[in-house]
Order: structure tokens, then C-alpha cells, then sequence
């Protein structure tokens, strides 16, 4: 059977170079980067290459990157340490989008249980937040405002670098969670206006369990980790340093390849939209009227359970994902289709194709053989008509 991965928001295959460079790691440098004598220098100097391979993918100083376990740490570190950094000074409210990565919105629910008021602000139902409902939420006393580069589930880039100066015009700190963006389109932390942006490796061929967060210099962050003095004192524990390589070395790839693997991976998405639109009535893109990281399309097919078809396609050998969670046998709507608006029935038979490096045409052409099939089988199951 040929099997066709589309789930690449949710993780990525290990780039060659980054297996072969975490391999060499892993068997020849042992050592604590914490240690002074020759071997834990080694790993030291391995750290400082990764975290200049960072830097360089978003246009930053080196000394201003942290490594983190995740993305998942990357944006609690941002959240509560500049949330308990700026409480003495009064501000305790913190904004957020309504669409959000559960890493963030659970994170702001924790605070609010600790006493801080939060905000989520809609957004429209291209997926957009707008500068006047930033404005609108905003007081003298936030703290923080956390708005994504791009969404997980739908792709849709936000107006970040215009979002962060009107944070900036009331004194507060602007986080963007870049994990869906970062290597996909460019983030230069310097054009976002940003103070704190969070990325994932596993997101863009890399190891999981490696994150960092970029910190801008001069903002105060209290630890969520303590301990000892590792990251300049940001983050304690003994680094991770053949997951913290392999992040350097992905990094390095998806910088070097950005604009091409942009432009193919694009090319090979928009065509399997285009074909799906074409040929399976009553489906629509979520999403598609703004502008998207170019892996990444989201469609609701009228008339159709996505867990039913996702399993569907799963029999056939094609992975993708659904913006609905199955926990414990009840489907979740998506908070995120929910937010922009939709019915009910459509934040429920939404499926998220993620396409990524090792994605060719003969993929898309398999998807496209099987899934008006797939459709109108499940489709015969119900007696209500498809519209368009």
C-alpha cells in the first residue's frame, strides 16, 4: 500500500542531515556543557552552533535564544514569567486570540485560576484577528498579549508586527507562538516588533523535545524551571544537547531551503484543493481568504463526520488530521472553526491537510483517487441532500 503523510502541522519527519548530524552527537559528545574541562566544552560549543543556527532563522542575536523542552514550555516560559515579572507592577491582565494553541489558552486559564483577568479576542471568519479588537480589550494594566504567527489548524498568518505596536503603545510585552510558522515563512523577530516568540523543532524537520523561545533583550522573564545556572540562568537542567543540535541543524535547513520548499509544497497544496473543490460537491476551504502558511488548507465536507473520514483515508494509507479532538469517545468541536464563526456541523467535518518535505505530486494524485470515493460512500449513509 502506498501510504501519503498530510499531517505534517502535527509533526515532521527527521531531515537527513539533521538524523546523520544527532547521530554523530549522540555517539561521540557526551559531555555536560556545563563542565569546564575539554569534553563538557565540546558539548558547549556544539550548543552555541545550534543556537547561532537559530538566531540566524530569525534574524537574532544568538544570546537572546533559549532551548526549551517544546513548544508547549516555549510559550509558558513567555506567558508566566513575564505574567509574574510584571505583577509587582500592577499588571495582571493578559489578552490572547480566541484560536489560540491549547498551550497558550490552558495557560491563561491557569493564571486566571491564580487571580490574573485574561481576554480572548474573535476573530473574523478568515481567521483573522484585528488591530480594533486589540484595541478594544487593551488597558493600562495587561501585561501580555499572545497572538500566533500562524494557526495549526486552518494556516492563517496574522497581522503580527501591527498587533505588537499597539501592545507596545499601552506597555505591555507581545508573544507570538511561531511553531506553525517558523520555517515555513519567514519570522524576523526585528520586522514582527515582537518580545518573545516561541518555535518548536519537531515542527520543521527536527527532533521532538526541543523548542526555544526568543527572548528580546532587556525583557524580564521569571524562570519556570529553577535550579542551576544553565540558559544564563533562564531555564535550569542540564541541556539536552544532541535534541538542541538537531534543532540548530533543522533550522539551518529550513532557512537555507525557505523560499524553494515554500513555492513546491505550496504549489502541491493548492492543487489538492483545487482538485478536491472540483470534484467532491458540498466542500468548502476554512480559511482560504487570507493569507496562509502555504502547507497547510483546511476543508469542511458537508454531510460527512471528519472522524469518519479520516479514518477512511486512514484504511487507504493517507494520514491527516481532523480539527476536532476524540477524547474518550466524544468529539470535540474545533475551538478554532468555532471561533471563526462557523455552524456547529462544520467545526465537525473539517479535515486539516498538512503537507510538508517529503510530500511529491504521486501523493497528491492518491489522495485525489480515493477521497470522492470515500466521500460519497459515507455520504450514502445519510439521506440529507449536498448542497452546491
Amino acid at each position: 500500500m502506498q501510504r501519503v503523510y498530510l499531517d505534517h502541522n502535527a509533526t515532521t519527519p527527521l531531515h537527513p542531515a539533521v538524523l546523520a548530524r544527532m547521530t554523530e552527537v549522540l555517539r561521540d559528545e557526551f559531555g555536560n556543557p556545563s563542565s569546564v574541562h575539554h569534553f563538557g566544552q565540546r558539548a558547549k560549543a556544539l550548543l552555541d552552533e545550534a543556537r547561532a543556527s537559530v538566531a540566524a532563522l530569525l534574524g537574532a542575536d544568538p544570546t537572546e535564544v533559549v532551548f526549551t523542552g517544546g513548544g508547549t514550555e516555549s510559550d509558558n516560559f513567555a506567558i508566566r514569567g513575564a505574567a509574574e515579572a510584571m505583577e509587582a507592577a500592577g499588571r495582571r491582565h493578559l489578552i490572547a486570540s480566541s484560536i489560540e494553541h491549547e498551550a497558550v489558552l490552558n495557560t491563561l486559564k491557569a493564571l486566571a485560576r491564580r487571580g490574573w483577568r485574561t481576554t480572548l479576542l474573535p476573530v473574523d471568519q478568515r481567521g483573522v484577528v484585528s488591530a480594533e479588537a486589540l484595541r478594544a480589550a487593551i488597558t493600562d494594566d495587561t501585561a501580555l498579549v499572545s497572538i500566533m504567527c500562524a494557526n495549526n489548524e486552518v494556516g492563517t498568518i496574522q497581522p503580527v508586527a501591527q498587533l505588537a505596536e499597539i501592545a507596545h503603545e499601552r506597555g505591555a510585552l507581545f508573544h507570538t507562538d511561531a511553531v506553525q510558522a517558523a520555517g515555513k515563512v519567514p519570522v524576523d523577530v526585528r520586522t514582527l516588533g515582537a518580545d518573545l516568540v516561541a518555535l518548536s523543532a519537531h515542527k520543521m524537520n527536527g527532533p521532538k523535545g526541543v523548542g526555544a523561545l526568543w527572548i528580546r533583550r532587556g525583557v524580564r522573564l521569571v524562570p519556570c524551571v529553577t535550579g542551576g545556572r544553565h540558559e544564563r540562568g533562564r531555564r535550569a537542567g542540564t541541556e539536552n544537547v544532541a535534541g538542541i543540535v538537531g534543532c540548530g541543524v533543522a533550522a539551518a535547513a529550513a532557512r537555507e531551503k525557505m523560499a524553494a520548499d515554500a513555492a513546491r509544497v505550496g504549489a502541491l497544496r493548492d492543487r489538492l484543493e483545487r482538485e478536491i473543490l472540483r470534484t467532491v460537491p458540498g466542500t468548502a476551504v476554512n480559511g482560504g481568504d487570507s493569507p496562509r502558511v502555504p502547507n497547510t488548507t483546511n476543508i469542511s465536507f458537508e454531510r460527512i463526520e471528519a472522524e469518519s473520514l479520516l479514518i477512511a483515508l486512514d484504511l487507504e494509507g493517507i494520514a491527516v488530521s481532523t480539527g476536532s479532538a476524540c477524547s474518550s469517545g466524544t468529539l470535540e468541536p474545533s475551538h478554532v472553526l468555532r471561533a471563526m464563526g462557523f455552524p456547529a456541523h462544520r467545526t465537525q467535518n473539517s479535515i486539516r491537510f498538512s503537507l510538508g518535505m517529503g510530500n511529491t505530486d504521486a501523493d497528491v494524485d492518491r489522495v485525489l483517487s480515493v477521497l470522492p470515493g470515500l466521500v460519497e460512500k459515507l455520504r450514502s449513509l445519510s439521506r440529507a441532500p449536498v448542497r452546491g
